[in-house]
C-alpha cells in the first residue's frame, strides 16, 4: 500500500526537529551543529522505548537518530518505526554493514552516515534527508497517479463494453454517453463507470 506523504518546504528555521540519542555528549553535538545552523524548534529525546508516542505528539518535520553503537534488535526496533512515520529521517551510527545499510534504505531512512558524527556537518546532512525525503515522496506520488489513472482507464473501458453490449452502441456512443453524464451529474467519468459496473454486476 502506497501512503500520502507530504514535502517538507518550509524555511530551515521553522522546522521542527526531534533528536533522538541515548548518548547526552553526542546528543548535544547534534543539537548544538543543529541551533548554530539556525533551526531554533529541536527537541531531544534520550529513551527510545516509548519514542513512537513522543512522535505522535511532538509531530516533528525531520526526525534525528544517533546510535553510538547499534545491534540488531534497537536497529530493528527503529527501522519497524521509521517504516510508518512519512518524514525525513537521519540516522547516525559509528559502525554498521551491508545488511544494516540497506534495511534503514529500505525502512525509509533518508540518510544514514556511519561514523561521521561531527557539529558541522549536522546541517548538511538533514538537507541531504529532506532533499531526499522530498524525492521519494515525488516518485511514490506519480507512481500512485499513474496507477489510479491506469485503473480509471480500465473502469471506463468496461462500462463502455458494458454499454455497447447492453444498448448496442458503438464504442464512441458509449464513451459519449459516459463523459455527458458525468458532465450532467457533475462527477468523474470513472466514478460514472464504476456504477455502470456494479449495476450490471447486479443484474448479471
Amino acid at each position: 500500500m502506497l501512503h500520502c506523504v507530504i514535502p517538507i518546504r518550509m524555511p530551515a528555521p521553522d522546522l521542527t526537529i526531534l533528536v533522538i540519542d541515548e548518548n547526552a555528549i553526542r546528543a548535544s553535538i547534534i543539537e548544538e551543529g543543529l541551533r548554530e545552523a539556525g533551526y531554533n524548534h529541536v527537541t531531544v529525546v534520550q529513551e527510545v522505548n516509548g519514542i513512537a508516542r513522543i512522535i505522535e505528539t511532538a509531530k516533528p518535520d525531520v526526525i534525528v537518530i544517533d546510535i553510538e553503537n547499534p545491534n540488531r534488535d534497537m536497529m530493528e526496533h527503529l527501522f519497524q518505526l521509521t517504516r510508518t512515520v512519512s518524514r525525513p529521517i537521519a540516522m547516525f551510527v559509528d559502525r554498521s554493514d551491508t545488511a544494516l545499510i540497506e534495511a534503514a534504505m529500505e525502512a525509509g531512512v533518508s540518510a544514514y552516515v556511519v561514523d561521521g558524527l561531527k557539529k558541522e556537518r549536522v546541517k548538511a546532512i538533514l538537507d541531504m534527508a529532506v532533499h531526499r525525503f522530498n524525492a521519494f515522496s515525488r516518485l511514490q506520488r506519480e507512481l500512485a497517479e499513474a496507477k489510479s489513472a491506469l485503473e480509471e482507464r480500465k473502469i471506463i473501458e468496461r462500462a463502455k463494453g458494458i454499454l455497447m453490449k447492453m444498448r448496442g452502441l458503438s464504442e464512441e456512443e458509449a464513451f459519449g454517453l459516459l463523459r455527458q453524464t458525468a458532465m450532467n451529474e457533475k462527477k468523474k467519468m470513472s466514478d460514472i463507470a464504476q456504477s455502470v459496473v456494479t449495476a450490471a454486476g447486479l443484474l448479471m
